[in-house]
């Protein structure tokens, strides 16, 4: 099933609703969903490769400790947030400013390459996949599909 950007977000508390949450594609309400947006998004930071480093690592930790509670939307929203890491660094590296396109003309601003913010979006690229991986990741979300999504 799809994301459902029609719910009313401020009001659901996901850990008590988790039947009303959508895994959706990528990182769909990744900056939606409470309580988990909240928990989370004070530690997501992609500036340099060592903040990187540890902004993913608190965040798979997180993602870790989600798991243990077999806390699914907990789980998918950290793994939601290393996954944007990945893709918000990638285009801070190739485009100045993190602007793809020019407000104006809509054409595509010209790329740079700033390996700093690469290096940065290696690191949570690695952490993502390891997420996204994990088998009792994989486990939980299967669940959650035949609860839920069907």
């Amino acid at each position: 099933m799809e994301f459902d950007y029609g719910l009313d977000f401020k009001k659901i508390n996901f850990r008590e609703r988790p039947e009303l949450y959508r895994i959706g594609k990528g990182e769909q309400g990744v900056l939606l969903v409470e309580p988990y947006k909240s928990e989370i998004l004070p530690h997501w930071r992609f500036k340099t490769e060592a903040i990187a480093k540890e902004s993913s690592q608190v965040i798979y930790q997180m993602f870790l400790d989600y798991l243990n509670a077999e806390d699914f939307v907990g789980a998918d929203m950290a793994r939601k947030f290393l996954q944007m890491g990945w893709t918000r660094a990638r285009r801070y590296a190739n485009h100045k400013g993190g602007r793809k396109y020019d407000k104006e003309t809509g054409e595509e601003l010209p790329r740079r390459n700033d390996p700093e913010k690469a290096a940065a979006a290696e690191v949570f690229y690695h952490r993502y996949v390891e997420a996204r991986e994990h088998p009792k990741y994989k486990q939980l979300k299967q669940i959650h599909r035949e609860q839920y999504e069907q």
